[in-house]
């Protein structure tokens, strides 16, 4: 696999509770950005919500594909149209691609049609389009009128990191030459319900590997990004992918999926374990999951390479999660003051507790190579690894 450059990028999350402080100051401090909210199950709970109106509005001829999801699309990629114009500029519109990851697509603005139907017994006009999968990936074709490859993939909490690299195998299979990729999700009832008929989710703020962990916040989140074959501040290296198959909603509980991902990002990415930095864990505050992923990564790494989850400041934010946890990769890489998202600061499961976590105190040099885990239901794992550039 040949590098690819981030072009440009963007990103909406519980993060942007300001839109003037840098993404370092949510994730090195005691601020918690989530908010407890009591309008999607009958008891309060804590969710990583956008904290701003959605101010881009659909354009009437898109009516079919409008739900939050897309305009919350639309609203991150807003702010880069004008570089995205640029990069653009002179390439034929059927060699620029799409692909992005969702698990929600427009699922709650049907089921709010859905529940007024059941609740005033008529018949109320539903638009199927809206919530398809691959609505999110052909809205956002549209809107931009380009003709080339545009296909949505929904596979859980890996979504939109397999969006990154199925972007990266695009530009290297030469298919394309400019690819947006990245991960949209919104809040909506039926994955907090589901989540919690499976006692899933957290009463409190959740403390990845902790060891009074008792599950996940769900967030919601847009990450968009460029890519091309020129180099960038930071570069897509490589990906690695597997598929164990375990169970449903288990990960195998030695965590040989997560393994094998890890593994194959680095053959991909052609470096040793060694040169890693950092580790964007996928820890999401489960009981299997943090387990499992602690003991992949005491495999894979034998120095004390630097590890962290951020859904406890974002939120879980299932097909966008690969893409948020992406974007926090790269502001890492290109900023210039040396920094890494702190993990919570709960008491540490003592299983857990000899990986090498940043905290307050640590004392962090540049990084150069960061890798982000994502690991889905069914057993569908993917690493991607990141790397300064020019």
């Amino acid at each position: 696999m040949q590098a690819v450059g981030i072009q440009c990028s963007t990103a909406l999350s519980a993060l942007n509770q300001s839109l003037h402080l840098p993404l370092s100051h949510w994730l090195c401090g005691d601020e918690n950005p989530l908010t407890l909210r009591s309008d999607f199950l009958s008891k309060p709970v804590w969710v990583g919500a956008y904290p701003h109106p959605l101010t881009v509005q659909i354009p009437q001829t898109m009516q079919h594909y409008a739900s939050r999801n897309l305009q919350f699309a639309l609203e991150a990629l807003h702010p880069m149209m004008t570089p995205l114009q640029q990069i653009t500029a002179g390439v034929a519109k059927h060699r620029l691609a799409i692909i992005l990851g969702t698990s929600t697509s427009g699922i709650a603005d049907n089921q709010q049609l859905l529940e007024q139907q059941w609740s005033a017994q008529q018949a109320i006009q539903l638009d199927y389009a809206r919530q398809g999968m691959s609505a999110l990936a052909q809205g956002l074709q549209q809107y931009l009128g380009w003709y080339g490859v545009a296909y949505s993939i929904s596979t859980a909490c890996s979504s939109s990191a397999k969006a990154l690299a199925a972007g990266q195998r695009l530009l290297n299979s030469d298919l394309a030459d400019v690819v947006l990729v990245g991960g949209v999700d919104t809040l909506c009832k039926l994955t907090l319900q589901g989540f919690n008929s499976l006692d899933s989710l957290s009463a409190q703020v959740c403390q990845p590997c902790g060891a009074q962990r008792d599950g996940i916040n769900i967030g919601e989140a847009a990450a968009l990004f460029v890519l091309t074959r020129d180099r960038a501040p930071v570069l897509l290296c490589g990906a690695g992918e597997s598929m164990d198959a375990w169970h449903i909603s288990a990960p195998h509980p030695q965590g040989q999926g997560a393994e094998q991902a890890m593994q194959a990002a680095l053959t991909a990415a052609q470096l040793e374990p060694s040169q890693i930095d950092y580790v964007n864990l996928h820890g999401t505050a489960t009981i299997q999951n943090d387990a499992m992923e602690a003991k992949a990564i005491s495999r894979v790494f034998s120095h004390a390479v630097w590890v962290s989850s951020t859904k406890h400041k974002t939120g879980h934010c299932l097909g966008a999660a690969g893409a948020i946890e992406a974007y926090i990769c790269q502001q890492i890489l290109q900023d210039t003051q040396s920094w890494l998202p702190w993990h919570h600061q709960s008491e540490l499961d003592m299983a857990l507790a000899h990986l090498n976590y940043v905290q307050p105190q640590s004392q962090i040099q540049p990084v150069h190579y960061a890798m982000s885990n994502s690991f889905a239901f069914g057993g569908s794992n993917i690493s991607l690894i990141f790397a300064r550039g020019m």
